[in-house]
């Protein structure tokens, strides 16, 4: 459902829900809305608007929010608002789920790369570099691991439960399958690892300046 006037909330706040929840948290299930820049809907505890800003349709993590299939128990899920009239080709010659790269619509593409249209508001570099934050943030605090196991985007548990790209299942979820990467001229790289990856340099700097005091 789309919130109304949804809530701001800063990074103080995500620290202090985290810890209230620690231990009772198992996953980090990563999407986007799949609508337009603005929009926040309450499917997600956690909703990032193109500029960065966050959003929080709850006041506790535990909440039973309705953001995966069969997963939205103890877990916590985070979307991206964007994604309006995004599109995806599988790739032919391999199963979709085995493609490692991707690219976009009017660029060469090989049999193995799947294709991406990621549509007229597609995901801003600020958005993926405070979901990475945010990830940070939330495995630091819950105490759990920055793995592929605790932190996947929509699409890679949707590969794993039979309903990712390639399923023919009429539900099929890929939200987050590839996204841009500043890093690499903004090429199209699988959104789990670039995430995590970002993540990963956000723990680093939280731990070197714990030591460091």
């Amino acid at each position: 459902m789309l919130v109304e006037n949804p809530t701001h909330i800063t990074e103080a706040k995500i620290k202090r829900m985290a810890k209230q929840a620690k231990g009772r948290i198992t996953t980090i299930y990563l999407h986007w809305t799949a609508g337009h820049y603005g929009q926040v809907y309450d499917d997600y505890h956690l909703c990032i608007d193109r500029d960065g800003t966050v959003y929080a349709t709850c006041d506790d993590f535990c909440e039973r929010k309705s953001h995966t299939w069969h997963r939205n128990t103890g877990t916590i899920g985070i979307a991206l608002c964007c994604g309006h009239d995004a599109e995806c080709e599988v790739p032919t010659a391999i199963c979709a789920k085995a493609a490692w790269s991707a690219t976009e619509p009017g660029e060469y593409r090989d049999p193995y790369q799947a294709m991406m249209d990621l549509g007229s508001e597609p995901p801003t570099a600020k958005q993926i570099d405070v979901l990475g934050k945010i990830v940070a943030i939330l495995c630091n605090e819950l105490d759990f691991p920055n793995s592929s196991d605790r932190v996947m985007t929509h699409c890679e548990i949707a590969f794993r439960d039979g309903y990712g790209p390639g399923s023919g299942d009429p539900e099929t979820k890929w939200d987050l399958w590839f996204l841009p990467d500043d890093a690499r001229e903004g090429k199209l790289y699988p959104g789990g690892c670039l995430i995590r990856g970002k993540a990963a340099y956000y723990l680093w700097g939280m731990k070197h300046r714990k030591k460091a005091a």
